[in-house]
């Protein structure tokens, strides 16, 4: 069978398999936010993540149901189908979600691209058949699109060079374990990394830049038990691209007693990284706000749907969570959004 007989077969089990939910997703998960609206139409945002077994990806699901919930009560009908891969590297289930949202006649979808050049296609042929798409948290190579709602991650990157650079007095041995090549949001961290150490501590040599951790902790947990294998006797610090590959190398460097005597940064600030932190063996990390880019990725896609101008790039904020700062309230507010609040019972 074709690719294009493929994809066409999943779309229509996917529209079928929503009929018989209801419109929900092909999971058979929806969230309703309310039903009627001043004009008596539903509008339906289909939310579709890069993965789901990830607290970020939770945390962006409460900020969409939020801002359908908020826009309900002030007169809309807005409902959120929530449907991504369980895997972070499915790019295959990702465009066929796309495909078949597309297929249902969804309102308008919120992707996170899997890939920046894999989802291309989708995006476009959905804009065609009248779906707009507002990409959020990575980017994608098109100009295709009604706006972009993402962390600046060149600037992550960056913070946390500094913050890793700092700690080491600008001297040592330093390694960065890359996400999986494809990742917009990731690589453009990575680069971030890679030119404020080279411009701001040409003290600091990079000793490995080029391994792959992969879409789970599992994976990269085995990676990381390679590079520590070659480098751990030498090393002073790494830096850790997303929560996936943190919690990898934290396990691996608690593995091999390492955990707090190599100075380590990450990116992402789930509960097992804040914890990582009070025990002195993560030295900080990026922290992103998942609430919010879900919460104005609903919003961006309902103003543009009601005809009003949106900005094509909207930034959701980066900043440095550190064991000297992570129980201010403002840290206390980023790190444990209410996301229970919003997914009881999803």
């Amino acid at each position: 069978m074709t690719t294009i007989r493929r994809s066409a077969t999943a779309a229509l089990l996917f529209t079928l398999a929503a009929a018989a939910c209801g419109g929900g997703g092909a999971d058979g998960k929806k969230t309703a936010a309310g039903s009627g609206g001043a004009t008596g139409k539903t509008i339906t945002i289909a939310v579709v993540p890069k993965g789901t077994t990830h607290e970020f990806w939770r945390a962006i699901h409460a900020g969409a149901v939020q801002a359908a919930q908020e826009l309900t009560a002030n007169g809309d009908s807005v409902r959120i189908i929530w449907k991504g891969p369980l895997r972070e590297d499915d790019r295959e289930q990702q465009v066929q979600v796309v495909e078949g949202f597309t297929s249902q006649g969804v309102s308008g979808i919120v992707l996170a691209p899997l890939d920046n050049r894999a989802l291309v296609r989708p995006v476009e042929e959905a804009k065609n058949a009248g779906v707009p798409t507002v990409i959020m948290d990575s980017g994608l190579d098109s100009d295709q699109i009604v706006s972009f709602v993402a962390t600046d991650n060149y600037k992550g990157g960056e913070l946390c060079a500094e913050r890793l650079g700092t700690l080491l007095g600008g001297k040592g041995n330093v390694l960065m374990m890359r996400y999986q090549e494809g990742s917009a949001s990731t690589e453009q961290r990575e680069k971030g990394f890679l030119d404020k150490m080279k411009s701001a501590y040409p003290g600091i040599k990079i000793v490995s830049s080029d391994q792959y951790g992969g879409a789970t902790r599992e994976t990269a947990k085995r990676t990381s038990e390679n590079l520590l294998n070659r480098y751990a006797a030498d090393l002073d610090g790494i830096f850790t691209v997303n929560e996936s590959n943190t919690v990898g190398m934290l396990l691996a460097l608690q593995d091999i007693s390492k955990a707090g005597k190599i100075k380590f940064v990450g990116f992402d600030a789930s509960q097992p990284l804040l914890d990582a932190m009070k025990a002195h063996q993560l030295d900080g990390v990026a922290a992103q706000n998942p609430m919010k880019m879900g919460y104005l990725g609903v919003k961006t896609m309902m103003d543009h749907l009601k005809g009003k101008p949106v900005e094509k790039r909207i930034d959701t904020g980066v900043v440095m969570v550190t064991p000297e700062n992570m129980d201010t309230p403002e840290m206390k507010d980023l790190t444990h959004p209410p996301i229970d609040k919003y997914l009881a019972g999803q």
